[in-house]
């Protein structure tokens, strides 16, 4: 989503702005002995703590930090693991294989004792993918009656901190901890983990973990570590300029930043910056709000805000905090002149320190240079604008309101962009990022699995991402030493549900291609599939339905994991047969099948011999479709549901709706 929109639907992503403000305090458990305290305690690394799931009928890595050569023992329920640090003070033990449990005791003895509550051991799933994942509980139908109900002991949340890196990491950014289901806390975690966690614990009474990691907004190659993408011609050169980006010194950074506006921006040429700048010409902007919202429709490319404040006596000589929430898409700001900050990304909050030394009291002028590469730009967020003193955050300047501002150049006037001021310098949408900072930590707590909601963001890659969504899900596998059947690590992926305008005649679709790539990675064992083509909303990419969505993911574990006898997806292509001037689908998981209204089956369609499709009749004989159309009197192919948004009505006796699908291949 960063750069120049590719695709419609970036632009939609873009009116969700989310932003996380991550706590800067070290994590318990890093794993070199430079983080350890004085008395080089025996520590868990972050993973471990009150609360959390083991998974049963797995070897369980435990692993942790202490002083080198230092014997440390692990105990849990009837066993006892131990190890020796090495010389950087790591330690790790494998616990065997476990059957599911509650409140089993934990216990790791060194020269200190740490003594975990509440522990459980059953099944955990690794909850990623994009804004759809992300929606939290809060956010859905019926919001307040489920988050009142969520009192589930034996579900257990964690959620990963949000965090791009150019390498892959072995320690979160910030601290995590487990959580038991509660209403207390269930309200900001995944609503789609949620429920799927729920249903498998209603149903198998085994204990529930569920690790959210997720991000809106992201392509899927950036959840993909760097060896799987090197060897993708596709993504090689992309994944190198991401190392390239993130191993380039910030004072380089700042050189190449400063030298490329100073060719390119009249702004900059003039000083718009310095305090004794002229602005009393601009117009004024109503600030936050998006500029494309606020006077400047459709403008992507450079503009710069101006105001002036006044500075307390009292303030003089102290360190301020100037807050400008998020920007869309990058900033530099300036203190009466002097740069005080800059940041590539929308999705981070502004919060810049103005040194003592350069506060004085009077009038003060911020400028704030904001480069716009596509959406709605500007200081966009839905924050407060503020400057406070640094030390005590209470006493504080509203700088929301009036601001001056003018445009200084398009994006089509600029021209190709420096790596120093590439969008996705610090940005999720960069081969590996994610993968580096979100899901290399996870290694190698054992897991039973993942669940995936993503698409949007490729969705103008179709073609690619039939190949991409496959290699992810290797690469997870073999992250985890996982067997290639996916029989210790499944994958279960949500298709993109039916969203933007409906049409009512057949029409290529770039949501229809994607949804049949992520159909076609089925072919991948130990993979499984929750459609959404029927319950999203044409007007909302983020469908507040995510309790169906939950519980169609949960049919294909109770299925394939638990061995339970449920049916767990919709009607399936199978074959087809061409009889004369009609087409004959038969459908698989059809049992049951009829529409939901009564009617004839909706949204098929038909190709001619002159290559063009039409919208079929379609009657229901058996588990089969007949489909004919007058103006196609010798069919060739036959598509179903083909449409960003088609109106779908075909089920089978279990209420799960019929998978899109072409014969013609791709």
């Amino acid at each position: 989503m960063e750069g120049k929109d590719l695709f419609p639907i970036f632009s939609i992503i873009r009116n969700m702005k989310q932003t996380l403000l991550l706590s800067g305090a070290l994590m318990i458990g890093v794993a070199t002995i430079g983080a350890l305290d004085a008395r080089a305690d025996v520590r868990l690394d972050s993973l471990f703590t009150d609360n959390m799931v083991l998974q049963r009928e797995k070897p369980v890595p435990v692993w942790g930090t202490a002083k080198p050569g230092e014997r440390v023992t692990v105990s849990v329920a009837q066993q006892k693991q131990s190890a020796v640090t090495d010389a950087n003070g790591a330690w790790k033990v494998t616990l065997k294989a476990m059957p599911g449990a509650q409140k089993v005791p934990f216990e790791v003895r060194g020269d200190n004792r740490i003594e975990l509550q509440n522990v459980a051991v059953g099944d955990v799933f690794i909850c990623s993918g994009q804004s759809n994942m992300e929606f939290n509980v809060s956010g859905v139908n019926n919001a307040a009656n489920e988050i009142a109900a969520a009192n589930f002991p034996n579900v257990r949340l964690l959620t990963v901190p949000r965090t791009v890196k150019g390498t892959r990491q072995t320690s979160f950014v910030a601290p995590v901890q487990w959580d038991v289901c509660s209403p207390k806390t269930v309200s900001a975690f995944s609503a789609v983990g949620y429920f799927f966690g729920r249903e498998l614990n209603q149903r198998t009474g085994i204990p529930i973990g569920l690790i959210h990691a997720s991000w809106g907004g992201t392509v899927a190659e950036a959840w993909v570590s760097r060896d799987t993408m090197l060897k993708r011609d596709d993504f090689k050169a992309a994944t190198l300029k991401t190392e390239q980006i993130f191993n380039t010194p910030k004072a380089e950074i700042m050189a190449q930043q400063n030298t490329w506006f100073a060719d390119h921006d009249p702004g900059s040429k003039a000083d718009w910056q310095n305090a004794e700048f002229d602005d009393s010409s601009w117009k004024t902007m109503t600030l936050p709000a998006s500029w494309e919202n606020a006077g400047m429709p459709d403008f992507d490319g450079i503009t710069w805000f101006r105001k002036t404040v006044e500075i307390p006596a009292a303030w003089a000589g102290k360190d301020l905090t100037l807050s400008l929430g998020s920007i869309d898409d990058s900033d530099t700001t300036f203190f009466n002149g002097e740069q005080i900050g800059d940041t590539v990304g929308w999705l981070d909050l502004r919060n810049y320190t103005i040194p003592a030394n350069k506060v004085k009291a009077g009038n003060a002028t911020i400028a704030v240079r904001v480069l716009d590469t596509g959406g709605l730009g500007g200081l966009a967020g839905n924050d407060t604008l503020s400057l406070s003193l640094k030390d005590n955050a209470t006493q504080k300047i509203d700088l929301s309101g009036q601001w001056n501002y003018q445009p200084s150049t398009t994006f089509k006037e600029l021209g190709p962009l420096p790596i120093s001021l590439s969008t996705d310098r610090g940005g999720p949408n960069q081969p590996t990022v994610l993968y580096n900072g979100m899901i290399g930590p996870l290694e190698p707590f054992a897991v039973r699995g993942a669940i995936w909601y993503q698409g949007e963001s490729n969705a103008d890659r179709a073609q690619q991402y039939r190949t991409l969504l496959p290699d992810l899900i290797h690469d997870w596998r073999t992250r985890w030493n996982a067997k290639a059947d996916g029989s210790d690590f499944a994958f279960y992926i949500v298709q993109l549900a039916n969203f933007m305008a409906r049409k009512d005649q057949p029409v290529e679709s770039g949501w229809a291609e994607l949804r049949d790539a992520q159909y076609n990675t089925l072919r991948v064992p130990g993979t499984g599939m929750a459609s959404a083509i029927d319950i999203g909303d044409g007007g909302d990419i983020h469908p507040r339905n995510k309790q169906d969505v939950g519980k169609r993911l949960a049919l294909n574990a109770l299925a394939k994991i638990y061995g339970q006898k449920v049916e767990y997806t919709g009607p399936s292509f199978g074959s087809l047969k061409i009889e004369g001037n009609t087409a004959r689908v038969n459908l698989t998981h059809a049992g049951g099948f009829k529409t939901s209204d009564g009617g004839a089956p909706r949204t098929f369609a038909l190709q001619g011999a002159d290559g063009k499709w039409y919208a079929a009749t379609a009657r229901i004989e058996g588990s089969s479709v007949l489909l004919s159309s007058d103006a196609v009197p010798a069919p060739k192919a036959v598509r179903y549901a083909w449409a960003n948004n088609p109106d779908v009505n075909l089920f089978n006796s279990a209420g799960l709706p019929a998978n899109p699908f072409r014969t013609d291949a791709p």
